[in-house]
C-alpha cells in the first residue's frame, strides 16, 4: 500500500548518503551504556527495533570526544578511543540491514559535566555556569581548545570506521560548543569571545577539523539552539548571523531551540502544539540554503507531511515519539495510522528518568522500550479467563495484553467511558496530549475479539464469579484526597460552593470566566496537580496562591516540568506558600499556619484541594474474601494499589504476562 504522505516517503541524497525516507532519530540520552562508556547489546537492541520500525536515519546519542572532561550523564557512550570501535561497528551492521542510515553525534560537555562523575573542575569558555546553581567551570586555554578540536576530528574518523554513515556535531543545548555560541555562558576577551564571527570561531574549527579527517563525500550535521529562549541569549536573529562563519561544510543543520535555563523548549513541555519549532528551521533554510532538520512535539503525520510540503524543513526528527513508539514509520507507510501510540510529552520516563534520577529511561506509554511487542509472539497453552475490573489506563493495558496472548478477557468498567483518570484530566486545555494515551488503548481494546467490554455496569461478586475468572485484575483507580480538615467535607464539590477538587473543577471548566483579572485563586497542594490548576488560571490573569507543606513547591517532578512551571510561577506571580499547613476551610477563604506558626487567612474566589490522590478499591475485599478458597489470583495494579502516575500503572499491566506464567498458562 503506497501512503497518502507522498513527501515524508520520499528519499533524500546528502553527498553519498540516501536516506530512504525523512524521518530522523534524534540523539537522546539513554543510559543504556556500559560503565567504561561502550554500547551494550541492549542499547544496540534499542536502536534497532527503531530502525526496524522503518525510521529512515537514526542519530546515536551523544558520544563523548574527550573523557572524562568532555563526558556527560552516568553512562555516556564514548568515541575518544579505538577500543570503542568493534561495539559501535556491530551497532551500524544492524541498523544497516534494516535499511536504515545511522549516524552519531559527537559532544564534549563542558560545564554541563559534573566533578563529582568527572574527577576534576569542568571547562567552559568563561567561569560561568551552564545552568542555575551548576558548578563553575573553568575557561579553557586557547591551547586546550585546539587540542579539543582535533579530539572532534579523530572522533569523527573512528565514527567513519565504525561504518556510520554520517556525523552530527552538537553545538546546542548548554553543551561546550553552545557555551562558547552563547553570549550567556562566553565572557572571553580572546579570539574566542565577544562577537559574533569570535564566539563561532571554536566551533567552525571543530568543523574544518572534522571534514579534514572524514573527506569529502561524507555528510556533517550540526546541531543548534536556533533560539536560546533565555533573556540575554541567542534569538533566532543572532543565530543566523554566526551560521555564516562555519556554514560552509555543513550538510545539514539540525535546528533545535534552548539551552539548561529553558529546558521545557529543547525537550517540549505537553501543551506545545505539534510542530511549533518549524518556523525557526524554515528561516536556517531559507538564508543559508541547506537542508534542515525540524523537531517539536511532532506526533501527527499530516503535520510532518505539512511541514515538509511547506519546505519548513527537509526532515522531520522526532525523539520520544519513537521512544513511545518504534513502529511510527512502518505504521504511518503502511496505513496503520490509528494504530500510533503517540507519545504524551509528559517526560517522566526519558528526561525524568535520565536527567532527574541518573536512571535508564523508560516511557509512560509503552512498558516495553527495550523489548518491544515480541510478548505477542507468545500465546498460552491453555484456557485461560481473566476478569479486569476498571477501564482507566492501567486496566486497559492488562486486559489488553492478556487478550493479545491468547487469553478471553472481561473488562468491567463502572462508568459509561473507558479512559478513567487520564481522559478526565486531558479536558484541561493544556493537557490534551494526554487523551491519546487512552484513545490508543481503546482503539487497541476495540480490535481484540477475545477482549469482552461492560461499561456502566458495577463489579460485583456476583457478575465476577459468573464469568469463570482464573485472574482477576482489580485497577478501580483512585479518588481525591480529603483528610479530616475542619469545614472541608461540608464544602469540597458542593454544587453551591467555591471549594473544589481538580475533578470538579474539570467538570466546572466552562463555567469559568475567560478573564479572571481581579480573581482570587487558592490552591492547597504544589504538586503535579495543583500545579495544573495553577497553570489553568495564572494566564488569564487570576491572582494565584499556592499553599503547600513541604518546604517547596513541584516536589518530585522531572526536570522539564519543574523548571516550566517554576518560570511560569515567576511570570505571573504565584505566591507560593510554602511549609504551610491548612487548617480550616470556608467557602471564600482557608485558614492556614505559616512557617513561623502563625494563623493566617488566604482569600479566595475559587478555592481548590489538590492534596494528591489515593487508592480506591470498593471490591476488592470483597473478591479477595469471595475468592480466597480457591487457585484465582487476585492482583491490585495502577493507582488503586497505590496512587502514582500512568508509568507505573502501564508497567503493572504489562506485568500481567508474568501471572500467567506463574500460573503455567505459557
Amino acid at each position: 500500500m503506497k501512503s497518502k504522505y507522498h513527501h515524508i516517503f520520499e528519499p533524500m541524497t546528502i553527498r553519498r548518503m540516501t536516506v530512504k525516507n525523512r524521518i530522523v532519530m534524534t540523539p537522546m540520552g539513554t543510559n543504556y551504556g556500559e560503565q567504561n562508556g561502550e554500547m551494550s547489546f541492549l542499547h544496540i537492541n534499542y536502536y534497532e527495533q527503531r530502525a526496524k520500525g522503518g525510521t529512515g536515519l537514526l542519530i546515536v546519542e551523544n558520544a563523548s570526544v574527550d573523557s572524562p572532561q568532555g563526558s556527560n550523564g552516568t553512562t555516556q557512550l564514548r568515541i575518544d578511543l579505538d577500543n570503542y570501535i568493534p561495539r559501535l561497528f556491530k551497532l551500524c551492521e544492524n541498523v544497516h540491514k534494516h535499511g536504515a542510515c545511522i549516524a552519531i553525534q559527537l559532544n564534549h560537555a563542558g560545564a554541563s559535566a559534573m566533578s563529582s562523575r568527572i574527577g576534576m573542575q569542568p571547562v567552559s569558555a568563561s567561569n560561568i555556569p551552564s545552568k542555575a546553581n551548576g558548578e563553575i567551570p573553568r575557561p579553557l586555554e586557547k591551547e586546550e581548545i585546539l587540542q579539543i578540536v582535533k579530539k572532534y576530528g579523530e572522533a569523527a574518523k573512528r565514527a567513519q570506521i565504525c561504518g556510520f554513515d554520517a556525523v552530527e556535531i552538537h553545538a546546542g543545548h548548554s553543551y561546550l560548543l553552545s557555551q562558547f555560541l552563547s553570549p550567556l555562558t562566553n565572557k572571553r576577551t580572546d579570539e574566542f569571545g565577544g562577537s559574533p564571527e569570535n564566539r563561532a570561531r571554536f566551533t567552525k574549527l571543530v568543523i574544518e577539523e572534522v571534514r579534514k579527517q572524514v573527506g569529502p563525500f561524507f555528510p556533517i550535521f550540526v546541531r543548534i539552539s536556533a533560539d536560546e529562549m533565555m533573556e540575554g541569549g541567542n534569538t533566532l536573529e543572532d543565530t543566523l548571523e554566526y551560521l555564516q562563519y562555519f556554514e560552509k561544510e555543513v550538510d545539514v543543520f539540525d535546528v533545535s531551540c534552548g539551552l539548561n535555563g529553558s529546558i521545557q523548549y529543547q525537550i517540549d513541555a505537553n501543551y506545545f502544539p505539534d510542530g511549533w519549532r518549524s518556523y525557526m528551521s524554515k528561516a536556517v533554510k531559507e538564508k543559508y540554503n541547506k537542508p534542515c532538520i525540524t523537531v517539536g512535539n511532532i506526533r501527527n503525520p499530516q503535520v510532518a507531511e505539512d511541514i515538509l510540503a511547506r519546505g519548513n524543513a527537509d526532515f522531520i526528527g522526532m525523539g520520544r515519539g519513537l521512544i513511545a513508539d518504534p513502529e511510527w514509520v512502518n505504521k504511518v507507510e503502511f496505513g496503520n495510522e490509528c494504530d500510533l501510540r503517540k507519545c504524551i510529552s509528559c517526560n517522566i520516563g526519558c528526561a525524568g528518568h535520565r536527567i532527574g534520577l541518573n536512571q535508564p529511561i523508560r516511557c509512560t506509554i509503552n512498558p516495553a522500550v527495550n523489548s518491544g511487542e515480541d510478548y505477542m509472539k507468545r500465546k498460552i497453552t491453555k484456557p485461560c479467563n481473566v476478569v479486569v475490573i476498571g477501564g482507566g489506563t492501567a486496566g486497559l493495558e492488562a486486559a489488553c495484553t492478556a487478550a493479545e496472548v491468547g487469553c478471553t478477557v472481561f473488562l468491567i468498567e463502572k462508568k459509561p467511558e473507558l479512559g478513567g483518570l487520564a481522559s478526565v484530566i486531558s479536558k484541561i486545555p493544556d493537557k490534551n496530549r494526554l487523551a491519546d494515551f487512552p484513545k490508543y488503548l481503546i482503539h487497541r481494546a476495540s480490535k481484540l475479539h477475545n477482549l469482552f467490554i461492560f461499561k456502566n455496569t458495577d463489579a460485583t461478586v456476583d457478575l465476577v464469579k459468573s464469568l469463570n475468572p482464573d485472574i482477576i485484575v482489580n485497577a478501580t483507580g483512585s479518588v481525591p484526597t480529603l483528610p479530616p480538615i475542619t469545614g472541608l467535607h461540608d464544602l469540597v464539590d458542593k454544587d453551591d460552593t467555591q471549594v473544589a477538587t481538580v475533578l470538579k473543577m474539570i467538570e466546572r471548566l466552562n463555567e469559568y470566566p475567560e478573564d479572571m483579572n481581579g480573581k482570587k485563586v487558592a490552591i492547597i497542594g504544589g504538586g503535579a496537580v495543583g500545579l495544573d490548576v495553577m497553570e489553568y488560571f495564572a494566564p488569564k490573569g487570576a491572582d494565584v496562591t499556592m499553599v503547600e507543606m513541604l518546604p517547596m513547591i513541584g516536589n518530585g517532578l522531572d526536570p522539564v516540568t519543574k523548571n516550566d512551571t517554576a518560570c511560569k510561577m515567576q511570570k505571573y506571580n504565584v505566591r507560593q506558600m510554602t511549609n504551610t499547613a491548612l487548617l480550616e476551610v470556608k467557602n471564600d477563604r482557608f485558614l492556614v499556619k505559616n512557617p513561623e506558626g502563625v494563623e493566617e487567612d488566604v482569600p479566595f474566589d475559587y478555592g481548590f484541594i489538590c492534596l494528591g490522590m489515593r487508592a480506591n478499591t470498593p471490591v476488592l475485599a470483597d473478591l479477595e474474601e469471595a475468592f480466597e478458597s480457591t487457585n484465582v489470583e487476585i492482583i491490585n495494579i495502577g493507582d488503586s494499589k497505590r496512587a502514582r502516575r500512568i508509568i507505573e500503572g502501564t508497567e503493572e499491566g504489562r506485568n500481567i504476562l508474568n501471572v500467567l506464567e506463574r500460573h503455567d498458562f505459557f
